[in-house]
């Protein structure tokens, strides 16, 4: 009997780890967090990307620097963009200002991008035919770029502990700090 308990510490103090992320926080909230560097990690490496615009121009469009908003629960983000092409005559170099809000996909476990708000598409120095051009793609641009982006996916790991105790993801909150994966309860069937 001894010998058993003895045996279930080790598996106790390996638990100890995924339980700090995926348990009860000072607020008494259950919730896993996501820092913004990992954020910020996993966007990038969806960058750059290039958008043809009707034969007239080429947008390139870098990493985006993401910001926390938790005064909205949002985050915002600004991205370079380059437009070259045969109506601008010379290449042009902006910045794309805009905020999005997150949802959780259950089907693959990710944090997505949606509710896209344009802030801003400035570019100096842009004579105003193309300024206008490129004013009127920029919605239509920002919602190409980052809709429905992933911005992290939960590995089994994160989720093992609180599915074991019969939780599911269910919102998501911007901290100064990154992300607070809050859960709930599953439904009983």
């Amino acid at each position: 009997m001894k010998r058993r308990g003895l045996l279930t510490v080790p598996i106790w103090l390996a638990l100890g780890g995924a339980a700090r992320s995926a348990l009860p926080d000072a607020r008494g909230q259950a919730g896993y967090t996501v820092s913004a560097e990992q954020l910020q990690l996993a966007v990038a490496r969806r960058f750059p990307l290039r958008y043809p615009v009707g034969g007239l121009l080429d947008l390139n469009v870098q990493a985006p620097r993401l910001r926390l908003l938790p005064e909205l629960n949002r985050l915002g983000t600004e991205m370079e963009v380059q437009a070259r092409g045969p109506a601008l005559r010379r290449s042009y170099t902006g910045m794309f200002d805009l905020d999005f809000a997150l949802r959780y996909e259950a089907s693959d476990q990710t944090i997505r991008a949606h509710q896209l708000r344009v802030n801003s598409l400035r570019f100096a120095g842009l004579p105003p035919g193309p300024s206008e051009l490129l004013n009127a793609y920029g919605p239509a641009l920002a919602e190409q770029t980052l809709r429905e982006v992933v911005l992290h996916q939960l590995r089994p790991q994160d989720l093992a502990l609180p599915d074991g105790l019969g939780l599911q993801p269910d919102s998501i909150t911007v901290t100064p700090q990154g992300l607070l994966i809050g859960f709930v309860a599953k439904p009983l069937r």
